[in-house]
């Protein structure tokens, strides 16, 4: 079993080794590449261990002609740039003292050591430029299970970091399959009260990872029951979640973290406002989950999907990425198929119709005897009215009309 023997594929990594090698030291593959490679999933990085100190690895890039950057030296961690692509070295660390958000590391230089002090056996595993696999924690059985399992008395691990709860339920809903590990689950629950120690950045970037994931569903739900959520979100719809889930499905699309929460955890603007302390939302995330739950409010509670005509309205009034969201929120909530015939034809229409553009400004109706101020933008929202009415009228007579009769009814 060393399905992660490939990743000594990349030329890169080859410029790279031969590069570490002018430091006399130990270098390897580890953490997320190797795991990944291993459960047959593509890896997003690859990252470096060495017995070198930092000083030592930005010396040997330099003298191999590679940028070396110091990006986080203080914690052993140097990125060399090898034909464009960022690859991290981190000299190999001991946990000096930790507090359950930070640690006080110094450096080391026994790899069976280091993957000790790491959070789950399948993260322990490390590979040689010869191919070889090292597991000292029991990790490629784990695999082999699909099981995520806590390195050594799973207490300790979570101790020493409270944010291993919440990875302990990422990579069970990305990696893992079955049951939960019965010991890390028990400490994760027994743990949900430190939960409230973790900074705001460190939770969001953790659930808005774990939303998309596979299991994402069934996960998030198990999280619910063991009062996790309510710690870290204070409230969760693990059925709207799982609708939203297959209705992904049924469209064809993968799974989006932001509407997923939206799901999850927001029926109202006020819960946006909500998600945003609780979890140091961006700006961007804040405002599309608002968006979606102010343009859902005339949704909810109905079974079939809106006619086109109130599809059009959503488009012009909230705008195409609000209405989405909204629509699909909408289907989650209702009692329809997620591959109901209808709603499907909705979002399609949604997908591929612009927002219709308002023809007239505020200038023709100046042009015409309006006079600026209130005058005008009463006159203005009238027509606005109108034109929705009538159906999102193109043709140029008929704005024409509507504007002569929106002015005479600001005259009257």
């Amino acid at each position: 079993m060393n399905g992660a023997r490939h990743l000594l594929d990349d030329p890169r990594l080859a410029t790279l080794f031969a590069a570490l090698a002018r430091t006399g030291a130990e270098t390897r593959i580890v953490g997320g590449a190797v795991r990944d490679a291993l459960f047959g999933l593509p890896p997003h990085e690859i990252d470096l261990a060495t017995t070198a100190l930092p000083e030592a690895v930005l010396d040997a890039a330099r003298a191999a002609g590679l940028k070396g950057v110091p990006t986080g030296i203080e914690h052993g961690t140097v990125t060399i740039v090898v034909a464009g692509a960022p690859f991290e070295v981190t000299t190999l660390r001991e946990d000096v003292e930790t507090d359950g958000r930070y640690a006080v590391v110094r450096f080391g230089g026994d790899f069976e050591q280091d993957a000790k002090r790491r959070d789950f056996t399948v993260n322990a595993i490390s590979l040689t430029p010869d191919g070889k696999l090292h597991d000292y924690t029991g990790g490629l059985k784990d695999i082999a299970a699909r099981r995520i399992r806590f390195i050594g008395d799973a207490a300790t691990r979570i101790r020493e970091d409270y944010l291993r709860v919440l990875r302990f339920f990422r990579f069970n809903a990305s990696h893992g399959e079955g049951d939960f590990d019965r010991e890390g689950l028990h400490e994760s629950i027994l743990a949900r009260g430190s939960l409230a120690r973790l900074s705001r950045e460190r939770v969001r970037a953790e659930i808005l990872k774990l939303l998309p994931a596979r299991r994402a569903p069934e996960i998030m739900r198990a999280m619910s029951h063991a009062g996790i959520i309510e710690v870290l979100l204070g409230m969760g719809y693990p059925a709207r979640l799982e609708r939203l889930a297959a209705i992904e499905a049924a469209r064809g699309k993968k799974g989006d973290a932001v509407l997923r929460l939206a799901a999850f955890s927001a029926l109202t603007a006020e819960d946006a406002d909500r998600l945003r302390d609780r979890m140091r939302l961006s700006n961007d995330e804040h405002a599309r989950l608002a968006a979606a739950a102010r343009t859902l409010a005339a949704l909810h509670g109905i079974d079939r999907a809106p006619p086109i005509s109130h599809l059009r309205e959503m488009l012009f009034l909230c705008g195409a990425r609000p209405a989405s969201d909204a629509l699909a929120l909408a289907h989650a909530e209702s009692a329809a198929a997620p591959d109901d015939a209808q709603w499907l034809e909705a979002a399609g229409y949604l997908d591929r119709t612009p927002a219709p553009a308002f023809p007239i400004k505020g200038a023709d109706l100046i042009a015409r005897g309006v006079a600026p101020g209130r005058a005008l933008g009463a006159t203005l929202k009238t027509l606005q009215a109108k034109w929705i009415r009538a159906g999102f009228p193109r043709d140029p007579a008929v704005v024409r009309q509507l504007l002569e009769e929106a002015i005479r009814g600001g005259d009257g």
